[in-house]
């Protein structure tokens, strides 16, 4: 939904049912840039899966088939990666 401002406000969480009990889910309220917006959807689309199968897949041919020395610039950038493809996974698994 956006506000009057043209940015789109976030959805507030709920408890959500899980097949083993209820999990307790903060209530959050966020208000996202319409580019943050797009981009979610554009996971969502794509889907979060998808993603990180990509992105673990680009990470093990940069780190493991690749020539390139490694130094920390390059060691930070694999970490980054790493943190986004597991993000996209845990995403995934919500969805």
């Amino acid at each position: 939904m956006r506000a009057s401002n043209g940015q789109v406000v976030g959805h507030d969480t709920h408890a959500a049912n899980n097949t083993g009990g209820t999990r307790q889910v903060p209530k959050i309220n966020v208000t996202l840039t319409p580019r943050e917006a797009e981009f979610l959807e554009e996971v969502q689309f794509c889907g979060a899966k998808q993603l990180s199968l990509s992105l673990k897949m680009v990470h093990d041919m940069a780190l493991y088939h690749s020539d390139v020395p490694i130094d920390e610039t390059e060691k930070s950038a694999l970490y980054d990666m790493k943190l986004l493809w597991e993000g996209f996974e845990r995403m995934g698994e919500e969805l």
